[in-house]
């Protein structure tokens, strides 16, 4: 079996979301997730590089048990089915994963990515060349169960937090190389998306801090290097949140600190800036750290440690 996939070629789409392309004033480029039932879901390159790296790293030179037992010309019928309550995220990467090992493969998604399932429900049917399905079961399912982990998670902290203000972020703590993917998972939960890397904001955290000596010498020389990119600065203290606030940033993080020290944050800062809250937030505190009147609420655990999502691909006579 000869396989390759080219980050070229035409998107592999369903019809529920797209990416849209942003150039931000900085002048980088951004990819958003919008939802438009006579649009689809085209991947960007990032995860079609991701597609491929997966592959590699599970086929290698061929598939010797597949290509050795099953007839080049037999078929399969399988589909994809929850083993547990969640949200789905990853049909379209589960998707591009079988059609770069063959075109001929038919898969038919059940349900929307994003959309709430239950134990038992099928998310997919497929149909095709059985060396193709066999060979790309583990890397579609891995995808599938990563993402739809991740979704599922951080649905759980946008409906903790629904009717407040506070927006649900993720971090940078991703699984190396899966970052694209990772992100989107958490665009399908509800969540949005932070920095996508070190590369599309400026975050001035406490190491820079210390280096340069103050929250003031830092800022002087990210703005003296003329960059247009969003600042945000990471604070400590309510002397902190004052000096970065003088400066003029745009974000401001507010790192551990209590909810009664954060709610203090919110009445000095008075819209001044946005505010980020960040450390130890979990599904039983998060809650009342909305509740303090901050704008956004990261949440590192959302993509370093979910738990994966149960899904099998049965195969049918």
């Amino acid at each position: 079996m000869c396989w390759r996939l080219d980050s070229s070629e035409a998107p592999v789409c369903n019809e529920h979301y797209t990416f849209r392309l942003c150039v931000k004033r900085s002048g980088v480029a951004r990819y958003t997730l919008v939802k438009n039932p006579k649009t689809s879901l085209e991947l960007p390159a990032e995860i079609s590089q991701c597609i491929r790296r997966a592959l590699e790293e599970d086929i290698g030179p061929g598939d010797v048990t597949t290509n050795t037992i099953v007839p080049a010309d037999a078929s399969l019928r399988g589909r994809i089915v929850a083993k547990q309550d969640g949200v789905v995220a990853g049909l379209e990467i589960a998707k591009k994963v079988m059609l770069a090992l063959d075109q001929r493969v038919k898969f038919l998604a059940q349900v929307d990515e994003g959309s709430n399932v239950t134990r038992g429900t099928v998310l997919a049917d497929l149909e095709g060349p059985a060396r193709a399905l066999l060979t790309g079961e583990r890397t579609a399912l891995n995808f599938l169960g990563r993402m739809s982990g991740i979704a599922t998670l951080t649905r759980k902290f946008v409906d903790a937090v629904s009717g407040t203000r506070a927006v649900i972020l993720d971090t940078r703590k991703t699984a190396p190389g899966m970052r694209a993917t990772d992100k989107l998972a958490v665009r399908l939960g509800g969540g949005q998306n932070h920095r996508t890397g070190l590369f599309d904001m400026v975050l001035i955290k406490d190491n820079h801090i210390d280096f340069a000596g103050s929250i003031t010498a830092a800022v002087q020389r990210v703005r003296a290097s003329e960059t247009r990119l969003e600042i945000e600065v990471e604070t400590r203290s309510l002397d902190n949140l004052r000096e970065a606030l003088a400066l003029g940033v745009e974000r401001i993080l507010l790192d551990n600190m209590s909810t009664a020290t954060m709610r203090e944050a919110v009445t000095i800062c008075e819209g001044r800036a946005k505010l980020e809250a960040s450390g130890n937030v979990t599904l039983d505190n998060v809650l009342e750290v909305a509740g303090t009147g901050v704008d956004y609420i990261s949440v590192g655990a959302l993509t370093h440690s979910p738990a994966v999502f149960d899904v099998s691909l049965k195969y049918v006579a």
